[in-house]
This record gives C-alpha cells, sequence and structure tokens, in this order.
C-alpha cells in the first residue's frame, strides 16, 4: 500500500499518479507514464510522453510537475488616497535563491481548494489584511511557471477603505502565518517594481496593470475628473 496510490494520503487523496494520462487535446502527445514522487501536502509528479516534433520526428521526454493547486490574488487599492495594500511575510524559497532576509511584499493571495476563485480571494483577503472587499475586478488568469509547476492564477482588483476594515488582518496563526499589512502610496509602489523592492510576480503584473489600464491609468483617471 503506497500514501496517494492505492492508499489515502495526509488529505485523504488517491490515484494520484492517474493525472494526465487520459489526456487527448493534443495529438503530438501521447503519455506513457505517470510516478508519484512525492505527495506530502502537495504532488510532485514525473511522467513520461511521447513527442512529435514539427518536422513529424517522435522522442520519448520526461517532466517532472508540481501541483498545488490553483490560486488567487487580489490588489486593493483607493483610488482617492492613490494608495494600495499588500502585505509582507517570509517566503524561504525566495530566502534560499538569493533574496536578502526573504521578506517579501505582495499582494493577498491564497490557493482556492474547494472555492470558487471570488470566493476564495474574497477569504484571503480577509484573513491577510482584514478587509471584507466588496465588487471585485477580475483582470487575468495565467500560469505562472508552466515550465514545472501546473498553477493557474486569477488575478482580481478590488477598492478597500476605512469602511472595509473588519479585522487587524495578518493570516492565520494557527496556520504558521505571520503577515504584515503594508499600505504604500501607488507611485511608491511603483518605485520599489523598478527598484527591485517588489520583486514578487504576481504584484509586479497587478501594479502594472493598474498604471496601464487600471484605476491608475490615465484613461481611468480622466474619466474620474
Amino acid at each position: 500500500m503506497t500514501a496517494g496510490l492505492d492508499e489515502p494520503d495526509r488529505r485523504g487523496r488517491t490515484g494520484l499518479d492517474q493525472a494526465g494520462r487520459d489526456l487527448t487535446g493534443n495529438v503530438r502527445v501521447r503519455v506513457r507514464d505517470v510516478r508519484l514522487l512525492s505527495c506530502n501536502w502537495y504532488v510532485l509528479r514525473t511522467t513520461t510522453f511521447d513527442y512529435r516534433h514539427a518536422d513529424g520526428r517522435w522522442s520519448t521526454q520526461e517532466r517532472e510537475t508540481y501541483d498545488r493547486g490553483n490560486g488567487a490574488t487580489v490588489l486593493l487599492y483607493d483610488v482617492a488616497r492613490r494608495t494600495v495594500l499588500l502585505t509582507r511575510q517570509f517566503r524561504y524559497p525566495a530566502y534560499v535563491n538569493g533574496h536578502a532576509d526573504g521578506m517579501l511584499l505582495e499582494t493577498a493571495a491564497g490557493l482556492l481548494d474547494d472555492e470558487t476563485p471570488e470566493a476564495a480571494i474574497r477569504r484571503e483577503a480577509a484573513e491577510e489584511t482584514g478587509h471584507a472587499i466588496g465588487e471585485v475586478e477580475h483582470v487575468f488568469t495565467v500560469y505562472m511557471s508552466p515550465g514545472s509547476v501546473t498553477e493557474r492564477l486569477h488575478f482580481y482588483a478590488a477598492p478597500y477603505g476605512p469602511t472595509t476594515r473588519t479585522s487587524r488582518g495578518g493570516g492565520i496563526a494557527e496556520e504558521g502565518e505571520d503577515i504584515e499589512v503594508v499600505e504604500l502610496g501607488f507611485d511608491h509602489a511603483l518605485r520599489l517594481v523598478r527598484d527591485g523592492g517588489i520583486a514578487d510576480a504576481k504584484t509586479v503584473m497587478l501594479l502594472q496593470w493598474a498604471a496601464l489600464h487600471g484605476p491608475f491609468s490615465p484613461e481611468t483617471e480622466d474619466l474620474s475628473r
């Protein structure tokens, strides 16, 4: 008996080696084998498949995929005060890969689990920032690291203000979260992107969207005047 295969793992999952075996959307790909490498919490697999190249030649390839589920993130903004609300928390993978202290400025984010993306991001915003957000705008949905990570991340934006705050935020202590809520002027946040003070991809993407097409774009600000 093997956890994650024929015996439930710590999250009650079995058959984790079946993912991808029934894919038929690309006639140039034939999945031959899927092996489970780890399912401690998220799932690491190695898949062997045949791939037909543009010249008609077939080759056998192997790829590892890390499946942590899908997620959502939200940029909270205040147009009147020209501010955004971010979080700061320790990220060990960044720390071990060259980030000086591992403390990253980020937009609120989290995994969907069994929720819809919009429900998940409302929950995460409340837990991390302490704000119960109202109407949210879907910005885009992207694969963040498609070479190895299966995750699709749903991007949102929503206004915040004094009336949306319901708690101090900071995350869930029982889950080991220790999150600082950070309010920044929008122009300062953009400078931090340029200077490397904000180095988180989802946050950079949402800040640049806000400047180009979102609440702080010239077009939007002209309409609000």
